[in-house]
């Protein structure tokens, strides 16, 4: 049963049917009016007014206190039927409809008996105003039931959340000896600041159960020694809703807990909310996009009981409905793809993303973040891509005819653009190359030369034929990037080569990759079935992509990914991303391409490590993770 709040608010409907023809002339209509008097006030919270048009005002008052109780925060809906009357006494019908807030609606057809005395008519007050059921020394008992949480699945259908016990580490106050020390050796253990925990518990209220951290009965186990026997840390479990580890696919998927005030706010239908304190719902990502859908609609059961605890009294049963449940959401989440990202990101130290995606379908196929993460980057995360970005920039340049892999371009160590110096890594020269070379070495004095005879709006279109800056429409967001149209000079030279004003998260550069690998770019897809996301972009057109092809190829062959050379056939382009006001800068590291082939089919990734320095901490993770799948 869910938890209550003290007594009920009530609104109403009062609808009086025709009047119908009786002896009694006006009396039908005085009884019709003092019944209306009754249910108006009490159905609007007035129980003062409501109880002072009865028979016994103290009775009254406290049957319909009682009421509220028995139906915390239920709204109460009353039509007046057929009047009968008597001499002085008389029957009205009426219908009570109760929204039971996060329950069903519970309709039944009551009677009103009403007296006439020296005051005129009065409802007789007895536990009938309520329910025909209800006696004296009666009270009602209300018990929601949810419906099982329906599953998210992988693409195969197979469900991604397993009820899995956790236990709550946490500080029962009454049995603490020495918080200080308790604090400390909690915090050690677990990682929880021994100053928060200290906080917490002193300002728990007296008796209060203060959580610490949840962990899965393993992680626990892992821990276990070093908290169990120390007084006040106290260890109750319970059985949750959980992915198979705590870093699968979050980003995307979610966590379901504890109903937040927040949920609960937003689950409002007509002022009613569907859910209740206690409840599982979704808290993000999937989970809380289609919580309605996963969850289904509760049931209850209404009781008659004794008002009398200390009898035992089971209770009669006047009302049931039983839930109906939610029906299930599938992804294409590939448990195997996902598993070898979490594996790989899990080798960093320094926050690591990997999302991967289905070349021709956008599929989403994987979202991972180790934990030193913040996991929404994954997806929505807003990161200047460095050199990843000469993918664009080079469909630009091939789009415009004036070169092809095998044309000759200069690779200076240093260039000049309005005043402002830009250079390659360490200043490397080359000297005169062909184009394939000059991306697969990436040479940043190259690709701004070029860049800077193209049109204003070329790289933001090359970019939007791969989706950029596309509104995806979608449960979970997905930031799609930006390249502006109207950069000049210094700041277009700087776009070129994903810094500048450009920006990309993990996952739009994983579509990118997509896009160019099946020749045919998908809009984003989470949910399987459905809606699109947005039109599919139209891609930069077959003749390039022959082009771009290549050169992405040279890239893991001799260039700056070689380290992947042995990885199967393997495409991509490395970038290093500089940021901040250090000096020397801070750089991420960024690896994009996709892979054709291999036990899990063709594959499209994209790596960031945040603060990695150099493209060579991406390159590792990528290799980690290809290496995983095999």
């Amino acid at each position: 049963m869910r938890s209550r709040r003290g007594p009920a608010f009530l609104t109403s409907a009062l609808i009086a049917v025709p009047l119908l023809a009786a002896c009694s002339g006006s009396s039908e209509d005085d009884v019709r009016e003092a019944a209306t008097t009754f249910l108006e006030a009490w159905s609007t919270g007035d129980t003062a007014a409501a109880a002072g048009a009865t028979t016994d005002a103290d009775t009254a008052t406290a049957i319909l206190e009682q009421t509220a109780t028995d139906l915390p925060d239920a709204t109460l809906a009353a039509d007046v039927g057929k009047v009968a009357v008597d001499d002085s006494s008389a029957t009205v019908q009426w219908t009570a409809t109760w929204d039971l807030a996060a329950a069903p609606e519970w309709a039944y057809d009551a009677t009103l008996e009403l007296t006439e005395g020296d005051d005129g008519w009065q409802v007789v007050a007895e536990p009938t105003i309520v329910h025909p059921e209800l006696a004296e020394g009666q009270h009602l008992a209300l018990a929601r039931s949810l419906a099982e949480r329906a599953p998210i699945t992988d693409f195969s259908g197979a469900p991604l959340f397993a009820p899995t016990e956790v236990v709550n580490v946490g500080v029962d106050p009454a049995q603490v000896t020495d918080l200080p020390s308790l604090a400390a050796a909690l915090g050690q253990a677990t990682g929880i600041a021994a100053e928060e925990i200290v906080a917490d518990v002193q300002a728990a209220p007296a008796g209060q159960f203060v959580p610490v951290i949840t962990l899965r009965r393993p992680d626990f186990e892992a821990i276990r020694a070093q908290v169990f026997d120390l007084p006040g840390a106290v260890f109750p479990t319970e059985t949750r809703l959980l992915a198979p580890s705590s870093r699968f696919a979050v980003a995307l998927l979610g966590r379901v807990g504890g109903a937040t005030a927040e949920v609960i706010e937003e689950s409002q239908d007509d002022g009613s909310p569907r859910y209740a304190t206690g409840d599982q719902l979704g808290l993000s990502g999937l989970q809380r996009a289609f919580q309605e859908q996963l969850a289904g609609t509760a049931g209850f059961t209404v009781s008659v009981v004794s008002t009398d605890e200390d009898t035992g009294d089971p209770g009669r049963e006047i009302e049931s409905v039983a839930p109906e449940p939610g029906t299930p959401v599938q992804t294409p989440i590939v448990p195997a793809v996902q598993n070898a990202a979490d594996g790989a990101v899990a080798g960093q130290e320094l926050p690591t993303h990997l999302v991967v995606v289905r070349p021709g379908t956008g599929e989403i196929l994987a979202v991972s973040s180790n934990a030193a993460a913040d996991t929404g980057n994954a997806l929505t995360g807003q990161f200047p891509p460095g050199s990843s970005m000469k993918t664009m920039t080079a469909t630009a340049l091939l789009s415009a005819g004036t070169l092809t892999p095998d044309s000759p371009v200069a690779c200076p160590g240093t260039t000049v653009v309005d005043g402002r110096e830009f250079e390659n890594e360490d200043q490397f020269d080359l000297g005169t190359v062909p184009f394939i070379e000059a991306f697969a070495q990436s040479c940043n004095t190259t690709f701004i030369q070029q860049a800077l005879e193209l049109p204003d709006g070329a790289l933001s279109t090359a970019a939007a034929s791969y989706g950029v800056g596309t509104d995806w429409t979608l449960p979970v967001d997905i930031f799609s990037g930006a390249v502006p149209a109207t950069s000049t000079g210094t700041t277009k030279a700087a776009d070129a080569i994903g810094q500048g004003e450009v920006l990309m998260s993990p996952a739009q550069l994983a579509l990118v990759a997509a896009g160019i690998g099946s020749g045919t770019p998908a809009a984003p897809v989470e949910v399987v079935g459905a809606e699109a996301a947005g039109a599919a972009p139209a891609g930069p057109g077959q003749q390039v992509l022959d082009a771009l092809r290549p050169m992405m190829r040279q890239v893991v062959l001799t260039g700056t990914a070689k380290a992947l050379a042995d990885r199967g056939e393997v495409f991509g382009k490395t970038g290093t991303a500089e940021y901040g006001s250090n000096t020397p800068p801070d750089s991420h590291g960024w690896f994009m391409g996709y892979r054709l082939g291999g036990a899990q089919g063709d594959l499209a990734f994209a790596v960031l490590v945040e603060g990695g320095q150099s493209s060579s901490t991406a390159v590792a993770v990528t290799d980690a993770f290809l290496g995983a799948l095999g």
